[in-house]
């Protein structure tokens, strides 16, 4: 079998070798110029540092697999998953890609939806945007006033309830309704999450569309046949307080045209 570093100069061939090893040491045989037990340090430190990062950005997917299921998923990603970052804090994007687009055999179904989930929380902990505080005022009327939506959301529909899933509750089919979420960074910077049913989903649409909040409850009315307009209003301007207390509303633009 021809080996990865056949063809090319010898340092760069001993350097694919060596990596080809590391990767898949049961295709890949060992370089002739390593020592068996320091190959076994390298390969050890390689895949050990691997998984530690997807068990602390996945925990509670590697709990549902436990033990071997869980190592003998990280080893098929190793082994086959053609990584296009080097960076560790990409890795979580990666394993996302090849749960979506690889092969990794006996899984849950719900796992790619668990992952997905788990990594919001991630992505949104290290992610560079900030709540603004200039040209907000955080006590401002919701209804006549320009609510300002935080940049630090995602709205997220899943086919499984992720946010319930655990060793203890493992659905095997998907809900009878999308699972819907507000995943969002607070002033505290922790990240919550919020269950939102389509009402509620399309209230927040409404708000990023721009306008006072009394225009997109009007326009939330309008969309909501076949309900009591009075207690879509009502229920809606009780979600509006419920917003601004999670920090998902940060309060109202002080610029009327909605500028921040």
């Amino acid at each position: 079998m021809r080996r990865p570093g056949d063809n090319l100069p010898g340092f760069r061939a001993r350097q694919l070798d060596f990596a080809a090893h590391i990767r898949n040491p049961d295709v890949h045989g060992a370089p002739a110029d390593v020592e068996p037990r320091r190959m076994q340090i390298y390969l050890d430190l390689f895949f050990n540092n691997i998984e530690s990062f997807l068990a602390g950005a996945f925990p509670v997917a590697k709990r549902v697999l436990a033990g071997e299921r869980w190592q003998a998923l990280v080893r098929v990603f190793v082994h086959r998953h053609p990584s296009a970052s080097p960076y560790f804090l990409e890795i979580s994007q990666e394993f996302l890609t090849f749960l979506a687009e690889g092969d990794p055999g006996d899984v849950p179904p719900f796992l790619l939806e668990l992952c997905h989930y788990e990594w919001v929380e991630l992505a949104l902990s290290v992610a560079e945007e900030e709540i603004p505080e200039a040209g907000i005022d955080p006590q401002g009327d919701l209804l006549s006033g320009v609510p300002a939506v935080s940049p630090l959301i995602w709205k997220l529909a899943y086919h499984y309830p992720v946010h319930q899933i655990g060793p203890d509750y493992q659905p095997e089919a998907p809900g009878d309704s999308p699972t819907q979420l507000v995943v969002y960074r607070n002033r505290d910077d922790r990240v919550r999450f919020m269950e939102v049913n389509a009402l509620t989903m399309a209230l927040l649409d409404e708000l990023e569309g721009g306008g006072t909040g009394a225009e997109a409850l009007d326009r939330l009315t309008g969309r909501a046949s076949g309900l009591d307009p009075g207690i879509v209003r009502r229920e809606g301007v009780a979600t509006l307080e419920r917003f601004r207390n999670a920090d998902i509303l940060l309060g109202t633009r002080r610029d009327p045209t909605g500028a921040a």
